[in-house]
């Protein structure tokens, strides 16, 4: 090799070292690396930021806007809590998780689909007292099995499916990666739910956090006519037992129904009282036809709702507020806001929200305008204001116009009718138009440093095949397939544990775009050791599928990262359950490839 490649090993190498010490973030580390060699004059500055034009990168960006569309509007909410909240066993949750997980992963990108179950399988967890280590690594791994289903399914199949267009190559179609990725997915479910509750840790600690004490509200809601609830009884609405909440009572057109039986029915114009923390106060008006009745100022209109925010305020000792009714306080006209529940230290309130007298150091959970933080922070009337982050307004009634474009593109990525880039953007155009969410929330969705690190990939990738470094590597690894006799299979199984062992260090996009000019030269040496052309393609798919599949560390995939704290995880938690799942996929891998894509 010349010094050029080795210069580009040296700087590789660096990069991995530092990812793998986690000296700096990987956005960083590759953009410094891509200038270094443009500066050496291994590859032209054209080629080194040639991947921020790069479809398959720009497609991932599009698409966390489409994912964002489907969270803000509760499509995959109102989907996982009707799934997961039949579930009594542990067992019976994994199987529901896998699934929704997996057809959800699919189709949308794996962070915003852990970030959106993971608050539920938490909530789940709490009501039936089972540790959530036994089932925040099983959602991680679901979801990264279901994102090699498809092209869209994740970031990675989108980066080698760019790269094939780039090198003149048919790109992926919309299922042709799920011929492997399919008995991917049916292989990990199985392993999960024989061998995951023997080899998942039970963290019991977990258990006493989820149990803890704290600042609790009294809420009263009502059940309109168009409820979801209406007909239920209370455990099948999933009111039994619910995180950090307690039914106390159902006010039935004056009759007190109190304690509330499990197999209550609920019934229109019910008044259900409730004492429980902040964020499942919170949680209760997700429920679309579920509103408080404490204010009747309260804005329960989902269109407007999204202009309205969620605060807490404590009354002070000189407020003008004490004595009054919280029916009385007429706090829409006085302080454009509108009381949703009370917390009073001490003891709980007995009156019904609304006929509450005001005291010192009763905290108020208020809806209110989007200033009300900056506006009162300073108010005499008020000990403290302060936003509550859990908060943000579901745009229900934008729910079938989000479904809807999803399924749009679904269709227009399959048919292969328009680039799956001017589809996705379309779509993502779309979601804001029709106000599923926000432009800021658009701009917001996208994950820069994801973005970023993809696109300096490509240009690594570049330096890697310019410079001769991947003939290089490609060689040895050949040279070392043959040595031994075992052909062109070894070399592709040797290629996905290679990709395998760098995705557990670094980022999955990463090793996918640095590791593709590799890949082709080593169909190109194995072409000479057969004596015949070898087709690149399976090499390509062993890249993808392996750089896919980071199992056995929660640094190698962000999802995995996402769980680590949440579940309370240890880093050999990962190595002793991914590690023998991994080593199945590596056979699985190895096995059908050459079937769909031969040599």
């Amino acid at each position: 090799m010349n010094p050029d490649a080795w210069f580009t090993l040296a700087v590789v190498f660096a990069i991995f070292v530092a990812l793998a010490r986690n000296w700096a973030p990987p956005d960083v580390l590759f953009i410094s690396g891509v200038a270094l060699l443009a500066l050496k004059g291994v590859i032209s500055p054209d080629q080194a930021f040639s991947g921020f034009s790069n479809a398959g990168m720009l497609t991932v960006a599009v698409l966390f806007v489409v994912a964002e569309g489907l969270k803000e509007t509760g499509v995959l909410d109102y989907i996982g809590q009707q799934v997961l909240g039949k579930a009594n066993t542990q067992r019976g949750a994994l199987g529901r998780l896998a699934g929704i997980i997996i057809p959800s992963s699919a189709f949308l990108n794996n962070t915003p689909v852990v970030a959106m179950f993971m608050p539920i399988v938490v909530d789940w967890c709490r009501r039936h007292r089972v540790s959530p280590s036994k089932l925040l690594i099983p959602l991680s791994y679901l979801a990264i099995l279901g994102g090699t289903c498809t092209l869209i399914g994740t970031s990675t199949n989108l980066v080698v499916h760019g790269l094939l267009l780039q090198h003149g190559m048919e790109g992926m179609s919309m299922f042709e990666i799920g011929q492997v990725g399919l008995p991917y997915a049916l292989v990990g479910i199985v392993y999960l739910m024989l061998f995951g509750n023997r080899l998942l840790p039970e963290r019991k600690e977990l258990l006493e956090q989820l149990g803890e004490s704290r600042r609790e509200y009294l809420a009263e809601m009502l059940v309109q006519g168009d409820c979801r609830l209406i007909g239920k009884n209370v455990a099948d609405a999933g009111l039994r037992n619910l995180p950090g909440l307690f039914l106390i009572e159902i006010d039935r057109k004056g009759e007190i129904i109190t304690p509330v039986a499990p197999n209550e029915v609920i019934k229109a114009n019910d008044r259900l009282v409730f004492t429980g923390v902040v964020s499942s106060v919170v949680e209760l008006q997700k429920v679309t036809g579920l509103v408080p009745v404490a204010d009747p100022t309260y804005e329960s209109s989902p269109a407007r709702q999204a202009s309205r925010r969620m605060c807490e305020a404590v009354i002070s000792a000189d407020s003008p507020l004490i004595g009054q009714t919280i029916r009385d306080a007429n706090f829409r006209a006085v302080y454009g806001a509108a009381v949703v529940a009370v917390h009073r230290g001490g003891s709980r309130v007995q009156q019904k929200v609304g006929d509450i007298r005001l005291e010192p150091g009763d905290t108020l959970l208020l809806q209110t305008e989007p200033h009300f933080v900056r506006a009162h922070h300073n108010d005499p009337a008020f000990y403290l204001v302060s936003d509550v982050d859990q908060w943000r307004p579901v745009r229900h009634h934008r729910a079938w116009i989000a479904l809807v474009l999803f399924l749009i593109l679904i269709v227009l990525m399959t048919t292969g009718v328009v680039p799956t880039l001017v589809a996705a953007v379309l779509v993502a155009a779309g979601m804001i138009g029709f106000g599923c969410l926000s432009a800021g929330d658009a701009r917001r969705s996208i994950e820069l440093q994801v973005l970023v690190t993809i696109a300096a990939a490509f240009g690594i990738g570049a330096a890697l095949e310019e410079s001769g470094a991947a003939a290089g590597v490609a060689g040895v690894l050949v040279d070392i397939t043959d040595w031994l006799g075992w052909g062109t299979v070894a070399a592709l199984a040797l290629t996905y544990l290679m990709a395998s062992i760098l995705t557990e260090m670094i980022t999955n996009n990463a090793v996918a775009a640095v590791l593709f000019p590799v890949c082709l030269k080593i169909a190109d040496k194995c072409s000479i050791m057969e004596g015949a052309t070898v087709d690149p393609r399976p090499f390509l798919i062993a890249l993808t599928m392996a750089a896919s599949a980071s199992l056995m560390t929660p640094i190698g995939y962000q999802t995995n990262m996402m769980v680590y704290g949440p579940g309370g995880y240890r880093f050999t938690d990962f190595i002793k359950v991914g590690l023998p799942l991994h080593l199945i996929l590596w056979c699985v891998a190895t096995l059908l490839i050459p079937v769909f894509w031969p040599f």
